[in-house]
């Protein structure tokens, strides 16, 4: 099997695979760095840190007699076409969407298929596309227009995925229409620039494995973007997350549940098609909704397996994970069974992550002995997944992304995030932090509270 990885991610699904019982796993994996956890599980490991698609097609192609099937975990070779050259040229399945449906490469195509098969759900948006303005004056006046609009409660996203600056949320990440205007020209010199709606709600991320004709739903998780407790600071790609006993989240109804999965199955049917379609196989859909008071809003569509919200659903996975994949491959994945239990993902990173810290300072090595030790006494409930971690010359240092997840697996959220700090508190040396306040008590009361307040319930 071949597993092409990214971070703490990607480490999960290593996992998952080699946990199997029923089938004989020997790995190749693609990575980013020399990550300690893949090389020890790994019949073969190779860096790529480009994640070059003709380089990754090369490795496989010489590997070819020994790889039965791929998973792809980032997003980035998704969306160039991963699937379909390693497909044509090797004959070897990948689970993952092929590069007509990497739905995340553009956000702009996202909310014009939303406004064909789920309007309702759709924030209101205007797209600004560079090559329809002759002067910044000409796309100054159209934009103050639509913040009058929208009385300035906007979100500002680049079409492309890591183009620009990024997502900006007026009232975080800008108070006035200058730094506006600032960060919306940055990255209107990237290509095209969606100003929406800016939604005032709940999050919550929806996950399903798909096998081109059925689309099985995932329990729900919650994902902490901001860097910093109370939800302050910048977005990241996720600090930790969590998930409940069942498959709703505290602030959710059974009701709100159904109403993504009904939304959801729309999207899927528009992209499938009158038969199966196979080039939508493994997560094709991993949707962030925000529940608002009028209802679930889409905030994004991504086209692979959440991080860290994945870690949250693959150690719950009763079913052989080897045999989920194949019968994804083959069209015949019409349900899937999981133990009933919560979980909590807490990330460690580095210093300097989301501008913390200028400068790194003090050692870059780690130890993860103490942390794996307490992993082997919760027999399983919880998981040590290395992300931007590097083994040279024996030792393990830090990176500059994040750095290591810990999955605490319990009977309900409180145990399973006891058991996630534990282990992140026993993870010595790099000067890594984390958030504190991942599914705590206060923020989860903070969330049911302020989703009655928004559906009008005392």
């Amino acid at each position: 099997m071949l597993v092409i990885c990214y971070g703490s991610r990607g480490v999960s699904i290593v996992d998952a695979l080699t946990s199997s019982v029923g089938y004989k796993t020997k790995l190749f994996i693609v990575d980013k760095q020399r990550n300690p956890y893949n090389i020890k599980r790994s019949h073969d490991h190779v860096v790529i840190p480009d994640y070059d698609v003709k380089k990754i097609t090369m490795y496989v192609n010489a590997r070819r007699d020994d790889i039965d099937f791929g998973i792809v975990g980032p997003e980035k070779p998704i969306i160039n076409g991963i699937r379909d050259v390693v497909e044509k040229e090797t004959k070897i399945p990948l689970l993952c969407p092929t590069k007509k449906y990497a739905i995340e490469a553009s956000k702009v195509a996202q909310r014009f298929l939303l406004e064909e098969v789920a309007p309702e759900v759709n924030p209101r948006f205007k797209v600004f596309d560079p090559k329809k303005y002759s002067n910044s004056s000409n796309v100054k006046e159209d934009l103050d227009q639509w913040l009058d609009e929208l009385n300035n409660q906007v979100v500002v996203k680049p079409d492309k995925p890591a183009a620009g600056k990024g997502v900006g949320v007026w009232g975080d990440h800008f108070n006035s229409r200058t730094e506006l205007l600032n960060d919306f020209l940055l990255n209107l010199k990237y290509g095209k620039v969606i100003v929406e709606e800016k939604l005032v709600g709940e999050e919550s991320s929806f996950q399903a494995f798909c096998d081109g004709e059925h689309l099985v739903s995932l329990p729900e998780t919650r994902d902490y973007k901001r860097a910093f407790d109370g939800d302050k600071g910048p977005n990241t790609g996720g600090m930790g997350s969590y998930k409940d006993v069942g498959n709703v989240l505290p602030f959710m109804t059974d009701s709100d549940w159904e109403r993504e999965i009904d939304v959801v199955t729309q999207i899927f049917h528009y992209l499938k098609g009158s038969k199966r379609n196979p080039e939508i196989i493994g997560v094709p859909l991993y949707v962030a909704f925000m529940h608002t008071a009028s209802g679930p809003k889409v905030l994004e569509i991504n086209s692979r397996p959440g991080d860290p919200e994945i870690m949250n659903i693959l150690p719950n996975i009763k079913d052989d994970f080897v045999e989920v994949c194949l019968r994804m491959i083959e069209g015949s994945l019409t349900s899937i069974n999981l133990e009933d239990l919560a979980t909590v993902v807490t990330y460690k990173v580095p210093p300097t992550y989301a501008g913390k810290h200028k400068t790194y300072s003090g050692s870059r090595l780690v130890n993860l002995q103490k942390a794996y030790d307490i992993c082997e006494s919760y027999d399983g409930k919880l998981r040590l997944y290395p992300g931007a971690l590097e083994l040279t010359n024996g030792q393990i240092q830090v990176l500059s992304s994040r750095t290591v997840a810990l999955v605490g697996i319990g009977d309900n959220i409180q145990v399973a995030r006891q058991r996630s700090l534990e282990g992140i508190e026993a993870i010595e040396g790099g000067s890594l932090w984390y958030r504190r306040d991942i599914a705590s008590r206060e923020h989860i009361k903070n969330s049911v509270i302020n989703m009655k307040s928004l559906r009008g319930i005392s």
